[in-house]
């Protein structure tokens, strides 16, 4: 299709007739993502309101449509790069945002990091030089007062801001640390998303949210108990990066409640159940 027959067809998003605006809807939806910058620049050359909103449903749609097909493939090639998956969780709200410019990001704090490290540390070392890189050298820390706040489940913000909730800093500090060659992994806690240091017979916990506290096993056993819950295994051991995303989801979910804006959380609801739908966990 042309761009003077997108041009006309966009034209008649404001038909009076219903049944004719609704075809055209269709038939802009039906030609996908690829028409978005047609659309902006319609948006853009237009004065008239009501089909400027038409055409920004019209982008949302179409963006949350390749959103979710994203996610479904992901999860279908195995969930392999975490940072895909907190990418695409990003581009709920930042489309616009670019992959690359995460990377970008994590590339240098990990040089940062790499600079630091010596040669046959012992463990708590690797992770003492680790939290004095993030939270010591490069500010990183909780965000306390906006807690809920959607922007805590943006990455790219996190990155930016240098403040995030228990799962974005979480992801920044593992990635890094698996960069470096740690075998440092995520931790579904209830309430609390923490990370394990787990190789051979060395295990300990590390709470990012707190500067890296180190944690042991007696730790988590006292925390447990303190929320009247059994002790089960998904406590304890390192959990899939298909959990991580599906717990971003939940966050930013709950976010949205918390703001009242259901629109979008009835939205971000519908991502996290296509990615759990052929889950037998589930």
């Amino acid at each position: 299709m042309t761009k003077n027959e997108i041009k006309a067809l966009v034209s008649l998003l404001d038909d009076s007739d219903y049944e004719v605006a609704t075809h055209v809807e269709q038939r802009i939806v039906a030609l996908g993502t690829s028409i978005i910058p047609f659309l902006e620049e319609e948006w853009e050359e237009t004065l008239d309101a009501d089909l400027q909103k038409r055409i920004e449903d019209l982008i949302h749609s179409l963006q949350y449509d390749g959103l979710l097909a994203r996610l479904k493939e992901w999860k279908e090639n195995g969930a392999e790069d975490l940072l895909e998956g907190m990418w695409l969780v990003n581009s709920y709200l930042y489309p616009d945002v670019e992959k690359a410019t995460i990377i970008k990001s994590i590339e240098q704090l990990y040089f940062d990091a790499w600079a630091s490290m010596q040669d046959e540390m012992h463990p708590y070392d690797q992770v003492k030089a680790l939290n004095h890189v993030l939270f010591r050298e490069k500010k990183f820390s909780a965000n306390t007062k906006n807690f809920h706040s959607p922007a805590n489940s943006m990455l790219h913000l996190a990155l930016e801001t240098r403040r995030g909730n228990p799962l974005t800093l979480c992801v920044i500090y593992m990635t890094i640390a698996q960069k470096l060659g740690m075998p440092v992994y995520g931790v579904n806690l209830p309430n609390l998303f923490i990370l394990t240091y787990k190789q051979d017979s060395v295990q300990f916990y590390i709470n990012v949210y707190n500067k890296g506290l180190v944690l042991s096993k007696t730790d988590i056993d006292n925390y447990i108990l303190q929320l009247n819950l059994n002790p089960i295994d998904i406590f304890y051991d390192p959990c899939s990066n298909l959990e991580i995303v599906k717990r971003a989801l939940r966050n930013l979910a709950f976010s949205f409640e918390k703001m009242d804006d259901l629109e979008k959380a009835t939205e971000v609801t519908k991502l996290l159940t296509a990615m759990t739908d052929d889950d037998p966990a589930i």
